[in-house]
């Protein structure tokens, strides 16, 4: 055991890290040069092309040094906020960490919040300045920015490139001299943590885990602490960039377990297995069931495609066990369902994945948290969606779920940023300057705020140098008003939001001239109203296409042009009865790009 190091790479978006791990792999010559391609640890297309990494990864180097022969096991981590909780156990799974921080850039809000997260676990922190050979890379700034940050020594910031290399063999080293060897007992009780889980279609659910005491054999009963259920170990192995089986694996090792799962809510990350026989006396603590964050509907363009949809999501959930979805109806889309997201990446990221891997067009609806809802009864239920909500003579308050917003800015985009939370309904907590140019601010704001389009707000006032980082902090109080859309009267539900008291006057204003635009003319008028209630707070008409009925009359008296306009104006009203309103896709497009 002693010379196993199990470590992590923490980092923000696009510093690197899936490059750095790319140049480990090289160097230890854990692959051969056919095998090697950019960011070998990313398999989806997606996470190439957008540069992220979505999924975590697990592999096992080899690592020769004086004679000793060292088994490097890496566990990379996703860097993007909505997948903290898997970069959590990731991190649980560890002994140390690489810190790696983009000299171009320099401490961003995500190095912070995942530093934290693995200094709560007592991580090894070896703090590693990438993108040194680029020329705009300041690295004596980003290197008093980290020594502030960790309070290291500056001989302990390691300067690497994980494009051209240089660097990397003392990136090496270090893990190998300041990483613990992992502790534990090989004869205590079988007790593993699950870090990940990933699906096969013809071997069902494989699970990653790392063994903190006992080992692990093939053909072993095992169970699962949280969830209960039992299983044969069919096959267990290390992970190289493909699986390789072992008979057996130790306290401290990292690997890989089959029993032919075919469910994914049968695998948990965070779980613990341990024996049938001689279970160990309680799981690893930090196990928690992944709760969405918001919520949106998913329904087929084509509504014949709705089982198709169902197949399409039931695989796409044995591959991320945190997408949730249930079946729901509306009047204007017809059947489809109400999917959770942990954030909105994610819901990009399902909704790109519906379209490439199943070949699935989708409508979604506009994204929205959930709300905790106390009737006058003292009965609390949560609500999903807008159409959920009582009535509101049965409601004693609503409460919507607060988040602690970290931004770390350009001191010259200070006052910008900080306008934009505040109108955002935030409450400033605190703000300290990290150097005399880099500031962090911490703001209480409530989730629905950032669901649209704060991200791309905060980029674009910043130019691009804000980086933003959140976690949830629980639910408050509000002050929440149910805004429907009705177009002649009925109402539309798939465009009715929950929103802010104070801001819904303005809102349903601007939604009712953004579908005016939208909405062809009929053949009659289409009132477009938002009401909260029974009150019409905002009305737009679509004016109808007329025929000039009264050409045909040259002269003559007026009654014969009043009875020609009497005629058109019965058949309006008879048409109206019967006519419904087409609503256009881009509709319920448009209302998610509304600025």
């Amino acid at each position: 055991m002693k010379n196993i190091r199990n470590f992590c790479i923490i980092a923000h978006i696009d510093h690197g890290k899936s490059t750095l791990a790319d140049r480990m792999i090289e160097k230890t010559n854990t692959l051969s040069d056919r095998e090697l391609q950019n960011q070998v640890l990313d398999d989806m297309d997606l996470e190439r092309e957008k540069g992220i990494t979505i999924k975590s990864h697990a592999i096992q180097m080899e690592y020769q040094r004086n004679g000793q022969k060292y088994t490097l096991n890496l566990i990379d981590t996703p860097g993007h906020v909505d997948f903290s909780y898997e970069v959590s156990r990731a991190i649980a799974s560890c002994e140390g960490a690489l810190l790696v921080v983009d000299a171009t850039q320099g401490i961003q809000a995500q190095t912070i919040s995942n530093l934290y997260l693995a200094l709560e676990n007592d991580l090894e922190i070896i703090p590693v300045l990438n993108k040194i050979d680029v020329e705009s890379a300041m690295v004596d700034e980003v290197r008093d920015q980290i020594i502030d940050l960790i309070g290291c020594k500056s001989e302990e910031i390691l300067l690497a490139s994980g494009k051209t290399g240089e660097g990397v063999m003392e990136v090496l080293d270090a893990i190998v001299d300041r990483i613990p060897a992992p502790k534990g007992d090989e004869e205590a009780p079988l007790q593993a943590l699950i870090f990940d889980s990933v699906f096969n279609s013809f071997r069902g659910i494989i699970a990653y885990f790392r063994i903190m005491n006992g080992t692990l054999r093939k053909g072993d009963k095992v169970k699962f602490v949280n969830l209960g259920n039992e299983y044969t170990a069919d096959e267990i192995g290390v992970l190289k960039l493909k699986l390789s089986p072992r008979q057996e694996i130790k306290a401290g090792d990292v690997g890989y377990i089959i029993s032919g799962i075919k469910n994914s809510v049968d695998v948990k990350v965070g779980d613990t297995i341990t024996h049938v026989a001689r279970p160990c006396d309680k799981g690893i603590e930090g196990f928690e069931n992944v709760k969405p964050m918001l919520f949106a509907g998913v329904y087929p363009v084509d509504t014949s495609e709705y089982e198709d949809l169902r197949a399409s999501l039931e695989k796409l959930q044995l591959n991320d066990a945190s997408l949730t979805f249930e079946p729901e109806s509306s009047l204007a889309l017809g059947f489809g369902f109400r999917c959770g997201f942990l954030g909105l990446l994610h819901l990009d990221i399902v909704q790109e994945r519906l379209y490439r891997e199943f070949d699935m067009d989708v409508i979604t609806t506009v994204p929205n948290v959930s709300y905790r809802v106390t009737s006058t009864k003292g009965d609390v239920c949560e609500v999903h969606n807008p159409s959920g909500l009582p009535e509101p003579t049965l409601i004693q308050k609503i409460e919507e779920p607060y988040i602690r917003a970290q931004i770390i800015t350009k001191s010259d985009y200070l006052g910008s940023v900080i306008k934009l939370c505040i109108d955002r309904r935030g409450t400033l907590v605190n703000q300290t300057f990290l150097t005399q140019d880099r500031v962090e601010v911490n703001f209480d704001m409530p989730l629905s705020e950032i669901v649209f389009d704060f991200y791309d707000k905060l980029k674009s006032i910043s130019r691009g140098y804000a980086s933003f980082d959140y976690h949830a902090t629980g639910y408050k109080d509000s002050k929440l008003a149910k805004l429907d859309i009705l177009l002649n009267g009925e109402p539309v539900d798939a465009l009715s939001s929950l929103i802010y008291y104070d801001h819904a006057y303005d809102f349903g204003r601007r939604m009712c001239e953004k579908l005016k635009e939208l909405i062809p003319r009929q053949q009659f008028d289409v009132a477009i109203q938002a009401a909260i209630g029974s009150k019409i707070i905002a009305r737009e008409t679509v004016k109808a296409v007329r025929k000039d009925v009264t050409a045909k009359c040259y002269g003559g008296d007026i009654s014969r042009k009043r009875k020609l306009l009497e005629k058109q104006k019965k058949g309006k009203k008879r048409m109206r009865q019967i006519g419904n309103v087409e609503v256009p896709q881009q509709a319920f497009l448009a209302v998610l790009k509304m600025d």
